[in-house]
């Protein structure tokens, strides 16, 4: 028999598998009524809880009440490190179609600095590269965006992959490689 965690994961992951097929307020209501009772250690929300409850409003087009659920979520030290990745992220996506693009740029700046220290397991690493490249490209950037996107390619690419690394790296300040 599986542990309340597990259980509550499942339950999770079952809604997020029929997400495509719901209204957006039935999705936000679905996650709330399982989020909503999940309390942490220190007897706030917890950290998933807070996590999920973001990811439901933002996949809604609720930008701003996900902004609050990922900073509350982002605060937490309990937070997974796999939803921390997803959470900075996601939140990273939203600041910038809220036009915070200076924070949406140090946030996932950040999050990439902390894939480069030791034992960090680069969770969503290329997907984190993505996204700044797609503030880059609002900020006006598009050069930058090129470069960083294309720093993210190279490694699976088949062919080319020395030349495409190379001339991306000219193009960008920074490529996180």
């Amino acid at each position: 028999m599986g542990n309340i965690n597990d259980d509550w994961e499942n339950k999770i992951a079952a809604v997020w598998k029929i997400a495509d097929t719901m209204r957006a307020n039935d999705l936000v209501a679905a996650i709330d009524a399982l989020t909503t009772a999940r309390v942490g250690n220190d007897g706030n929300e917890d950290a998933a809880a807070l996590f999920e409850r973001a990811s439901a409003r933002d996949r809604a087009g609720l930008e701003v009440e996900a902004e609050h659920y990922y900073r509350a979520a982002l605060a937490s030290p309990a937070l997974d490190p796999y939803r921390r990745s997803r959470a900075s992220i996601q939140l990273g996506s939203t600041l910038r179609i809220l036009g915070q693009l200076a924070e949406s740029e140090r946030l996932l700046s950040a999050e990439l600095d902390r894939h480069l220290e030791p034992d960090n397991p680069r969770a969503l690493h290329d997907e984190a590269r993505a996204i700044l490249a797609l503030t880059y490209v609002a900020q006006g950037r598009a050069v930058e965006a090129a470069g960083l996107a294309l720093s993210a390619l190279s490694p699976h690419l088949t062919r080319y992959n020395r030349s495409v690394s190379g001339n991306a790296a000219r193009l960008v300040t920074q490529t996180w490689n």
